[in-house]
């Protein structure tokens, strides 16, 4: 009796879906290629991380690091696994925050700039606190870009040229740069002409010869533009003589704008600041603008981003809303022609 041996098969593919708990300690240990890190970041001894992450590399089929001595590194296979893993985990942590906001009290998420937070957002909320006591306002002040469709952020406010895009925003308000300083500075070391400037401490951001754009912030720009005097204008015209250095008594460097101003407020000396940042300090005395027929427009302006999520909610609609209104004081104070709504959109 004839009969045929069975054939090897090769092993089904696995299809039970994957762990949740294995893929937090993968994501973790892959974000600080160490297990002890990660075992601490998830509250987990490391022999339980290091269990998950077996038990993840047998489901997969596949080693996801190499293990070294002292270090780990990630496999081909796991950093094809991470650029999945990590975007996912963050999409549900989001869905899952907004779901707890949903069910307690509403609020608003708002990105921005350490210096715009607190020279023109912060000083203006109360207003809005006042009218909306029920929405709570969460501001994270940091300088790096967001990705609005990957956060739980609602709200990204940016300083950019028009040209610097990737979706959709909002024109708030253009800039302009003004010479200001403390009135009783002004007093003591008056100031009518670009030869006065050069006698007094100028205030200057530090790295505004290392940062794209940012050199539009710069003194350098403004003397280029102010100091050399025309043909038009006698020696005793506001602009500086023939002749005369462009170099101050001295320079104070700062790295934020707020600080620039704060420091051209307690009178130390003379600041190029931006016109909309210092508008209110202006109207108020605080400040006084030196040589105001001397302004320097800017190509910069300020936008408004809304997550595409949030823009339904009312919470976000009402925060908006004030937000224009705001914008538009703003710019009626520095008279800032008005421009198209929106423009291609900043990152």
């Amino acid at each position: 009796m004839a009969f045929t041996m069975p054939l090897r098969s090769t092993p089904a593919a696995r299809t039970r879906p994957i762990s949740m708990s294995y893929l937090r300690a993968f994501d973790a240990v892959a974000r600080h290629l160490n297990f002890r890190i990660a075992a601490e970041d998830l509250a987990l001894t490391q022999s339980a991380v290091s269990r998950q992450i077996q038990a993840l590399e047998h489901e997969v089929g596949a080693a996801l690091f190499l293990r070294h001595t002292r270090s780990v590194e990630l496999t081909a296979a796991g950093s094809l696994l991470l650029r999945s893993a990590s975007a996912s985990l963050e999409r549900i942590d989001s869905a899952v925050r907004q779901i707890r906001q949903s069910t307690g009290r509403q609020s608003v998420s708002i990105t921005t700039w350490a210096s715009f937070a607190s020279m023109w957002l912060i000083p203006r909320l109360e207003a809005f606190q006042r009218e909306h006591p029920d929405i709570d306002i969460r501001i994270d002040a940091t300088d790096a870009a967001v990705d609005m469709h990957n956060t739980d952020v609602d709200l990204a406010l940016r300083y950019a040229t028009p040209t610097h895009n990737t979706g959709i925003a909002e024109r708030l308000f253009g800039e302009q740069l003004t010479l200001v300083a403390s009135p009783w500075l002004l007093k003591n070391q008056p100031v009518h002409c670009v030869a006065d400037l050069m006698r007094c401490t100028l205030i200057e951001a530090g790295d505004a010869y290392r940062t794209q754009h940012l050199e539009w912030l710069s003194w350098q720009r403004w003397l280029e533009t102010y100091g050399t005097p025309s043909p038009a204008q006698s020696a005793s015209n506001v602009r500086m003589k023939k002749g005369e250095p462009q170099s101050p008594a001295r320079w104070l460097y700062f790295n934020y704008a707020h600080q620039i101003v704060q420091a051209a407020l307690t009178g130390q000396g003379v600041a190029l600041a931006r016109l909309p940042l210092v508008a209110e300090s202006l109207a108020n005395g605080g400040l006084v603008e030196v040589l105001p027929e001397m302004r320097l427009t800017s190509p910069l302006a300020y936008w408004l981003l809304i997550a595409p999520r949030s823009d339904a909610r009312p919470e976000v609609r009402a925060f908006c809303d004030w937000l224009r209104l705001q914008a538009a004081q703003t710019r009626e104070a520095i008279g800032d022609v008005a421009d198209p709504d929106t423009a291609d959109g900043l990152d």
